[in-house]
Order: structure tokens, then C-alpha cells, then sequence
């Protein structure tokens, strides 16, 4: 049986050094150098990633967490391996005849400043984020710890498993950038089976939601305009104004017209533009999410946006281009893993109730992975396991209770022992 104090010390462990996504850099060769102790094959880099699908990827950040991440010790012969991408796979393969199983566990964390107050356990217990401005404050800290337990549970009971088993560490789930670039891999193809879980979130300690309904699909897009400078003063019919362009963007994204037959979404969170206050702004960035009920309707709202963009720029005469940073689908979890999980989880001492459903109306892009086996013949599902939390997910003050990391990994290896044992 996986050690409850292991897990919470793995948890705290990657609780100290939070890296954003794209960057989780030593997060990765520190999985990397466990899981090759415990028997696996450890893939990396352009092994599992296809960079055509990689979103949201920014070079100069990259380069900033590559740098911290060797000042912290990161070990050079893993990165040496990883061509600038983090994440990896874990494969244990039984040698013998049976179903493929693919486990997916995040890995980044989130652009949060951690509290300084002394209520805050990790505060308290010495244990706090050492990275200014980062957190992991939505519990991927303790899905690595979940997903570690899992793989130290198939080491030591690797004589009584079949078929193979893939533990997907996946980089770059805020924002919905990174499952994309493992499914265009091809990694997960073979798998018979897929399963993702959250910790906390929409459910208390003794909870397991075991069909989450109403993943949105979701699209992460970019609008830059590039204008010409001026004089504001003197010559200003010489200039071509980025700045209003994107301005008028804003205002007529928002303006986009509501789908007739499901739930949409839009979102400007970011608008930057300008250079100083007498010259003509050459350069605007918008940056903004859509999500709808299912794919179609997802598209309906991209295909706006894209059509905005154009016509904008078209109309201020400036140049402009746009750039997917992230995206997720709707996901139908599979009838034969929603009961299979109701009914493990129906005895797993932890928990006290299954619910069956809950309305997520929210994005993860596990749902990409989740899609992806689907589509080849494969079955899929994404669940809840409860945890009692001090704060919201994404707040300075997050933590959440601990002896729900051995909760996540009895349900896994449980799991495990149905379709592999």
C-alpha cells in the first residue's frame, strides 16, 4: 500500500518550486528521476511532443524558467533530453497480453503570489513557494504526488499487472496549452482506456463526482495589429492607429451573437497597446478566450473572431495576425468508466458519497487527451475527487487536505487492478 507521508512529502516537495506552464523545467527532471528509479521508460521531448500543436508557448519565458530552473539544480542530463519541451511519459510494460490504460496527471502551476499570512499551513510548516509571483495554487502539486504513488503502486505490483500503462505528465494545463501537443504526439493512440481527475475544485473531502457533465469547448486566441507611426500632433493622417483598431475589436467581440442552440462564452482579459502618449500606437494585442457547448458551436464563435480581426483591420488599414495559444473540447465521459469508478469509489474508506453528475461549464484540456483515445476506438473519463480547501483554486491562500492524495491514488490503482490486473 503507497505511504500517505510520501505522498504529502512529494506534494510539498513540488509545492516549493512552482513553474509556470511550458517551464516546468526541474518540476520535470525531478519526475524524471524518480520514475526512472522506480522501472519506467521515461520519454520526453520530441518523443511525446509534436510542436506543431504546441500553444501558447513563449520563448522568452521559456528561456527565463530554463534559467531559474538550473540555478535551483535541475539536472542537466535530463534537460539535455527534454529539446526545450517539459512533460514527459511514464511506460511500465508487462511484457504480457492486455489492454493499454493511459493516466494523465498535470504538472504546472499558476501565475499567483503565495500569502505571506501565518494561518497559511505551507507558511507554518515551511514549505511555501520559493518562486515570486508563482503558485501552485490549483493543486497540481498534489496530482504529481497522486500520480507518483500510482507509479511506486504498479512498481511494486508490476507481477500481477498486464498490458502496458501510461502515466502522461502534462505540461502546460492553465490556459489549456499542452495536452494538445501530446495528442498530436500520438502517445495515447493505443490506449484501450483513458482516465484524468481533479483534486478539490467543485467538491469537499469524502466527495467523488464520477461524470462531471458540460466541458466547454474552449479556443485561447491572440490579435495583434501592427499600425505606422506619427506625429499626434502635427501629422496624425499619416499614421495608422493600432490602438482604436483593437479598441473597436474589443467592443465588437463582445457584440458577437449568442449561439441559438447552446452555451457560448467570450472574454477579453487583456489589452495592450501604445508606445507613448504623442505618437500614433503601432502595435495592439488582444488577447481573449471563447468557449461553446460542444465543438460546433466553439467554432461558430472562433470563425467570429477571426472574421472581426480581419474586417478591423481591414477598415484601419493596419496589418494584423492572430495565434491559437490554447484550446480544449467537450468531453462524454464513457457509461463503462462512470460505473466502474461509481462503484470503486463506493468502497474506497475515504469516501463518503458518489455523486453522479455535476454541470462543470467549465474548460481542461485532459479533454483533448480524452478525445483523442476516444476517437481511436478507446474509452475515456474525467472525475472529481473531493477535498476540503482553505480558498479558492487560483487564490493566494489555496491549500487543500491532504489525505485526499492517498483517496486519489486508491481510486487509480484500483482502477488499475480492473483493467490491468
Amino acid at each position: 500500500m503507497v505511504n500517505l507521508q510520501q505522498l504529502i512529502d512529494w506534494r510539498r516537495e513540488f509545492h516549493q518550486f512552482p513553474e509556470t506552464g511550458w517551464c516546468e523545467f526541474l518540476t520535470t527532471t525531478k519526475l524524471a528521476a524518480y520514475l526512472t528509479d522506480m522501472g519506467f521508460d521515461v520519454r520526453l521531448g520530441n518523443a511525446i511532443i509534436n510542436q506543431e500543436f504546441v500553444r501558447g508557448r513563449q520563448q522568452a519565458t521559456v528561456d527565463a524558467g530554463l534559467k531559474r530552473a538550473i540555478e535551483a539544480g535541475a539536472d542537466q542530463n535530463w534537460l539535455d533530453k527534454m529539446d526545450g519541451y517539459t512533460g514527459l511519459v511514464a511506460i511500465f510494460d508487462s511484457g504480457k497480453t492486455g489492454k493499454t490504460v493511459a493516466l494523465r496527471f498535470d504538472i504546472d502551476c499558476v501565475n499567483v503570489q503565495e500569502t505571506d499570512s501565518t494561518e497559511h499551513i505551507p507558511n507554518q510548516l515551511g514549505f511555501r513557494s520559493q518562486n515570486d509571483g508563482f503558485m501552485h495554487a490549483c493543486g497540481h502539486d498534489g496530482h504529481m504526488a497522486i500520480g507518483l504513488g500510482v507509479a511506486q503502486w504498479i512498481a511494486d505490483n508490476k507481477a500481477r499487472l498486464n498490458g502496458k500503462i501510461k502515466l502522461v505528465f502534462q505540461p502546460a494545463e492553465e490556459g489549456v496549452r499542452g495536452a494538445a501537443a501530446i495528442a498530436a504526439g500520438g502517445i495515447v493512440d493505443d490506449a484501450d482506456y483513458f482516465a484524468a481527475s481533479h483534486l478539490s475544485f467543485c467538491a469537499d473531502s469524502g466527495t467523488i463526482i464520477a461524470n462531471p457533465l458540460k466541458f466547454l469547448c474552449t479556443t485561447k486566441i491572440d490579435i495583434r495589429y501592427h499600425g505606422k507611426p506619427a506625429h499626434a500632433g502635427a501629422s496624425p493622417h499619416l499614421g495608422r492607429n493600432a490602438l482604436l483598431a483593437a479598441a473597436h475589436a474589443v467592443t465588437q467581440l463582445h457584440a458577437i451573437s449568442r449561439h441559438g442552440e447552446g452555451m457560448t462564452r467570450i472574454n477579453v482579459g487583456v489589452l495592450k497597446a501604445g508606445e507613448g502618449r504623442n505618437v500614433i500606437p503601432t502595435t495592439a494585442e488582444v488577447q481573449l478566450e471563447v468557449r461553446g457547448e460542444n465543438a460546433d458551436i466553439n467554432q461558430y464563435m472562433v470563425d467570429q473572431v477571426m472574421q472581426i480581426a480581419k474586417g478591423i483591420a481591414l477598415s484601419f488599414d493596419v496589418a494584423y495576425e492572430t495565434e491559437i495559444m490554447g484550446e480544449a473540447v467537450d468531453l462524454d465521459n464513457d457509461e463503462e468508466l462512470v460505473e466502474l469508478i461509481t462503484e470503486l469509489a463506493e468502497k474506497e474508506s475515504g469516501v463518503a458519497q458518489v455523486k453522479p453528475t455535476y454541470a462543470f461549464n467549465g474548460s481542461e484540456d485532459a479533454t483533448i487527451l480524452g478525445r483523442r483515445v476516444q476517437q481511436h476506438g478507446g474509452k475515456a473519463i474525467y472525475f472529481i475527487v473531493g477535498a476540503d480547501r482553505t480558498a479558492g483554486h487560483h487564490q493566494a491562500e489555496f491549500d487543500f487536505d491532504e489525505k485526499q492524495l492517498l483517496t486519489g491514488v486508491n481510486l487509480y490503482t484500483a482502477l488499475l487492478q480492473r483493467l490491468n490486473g
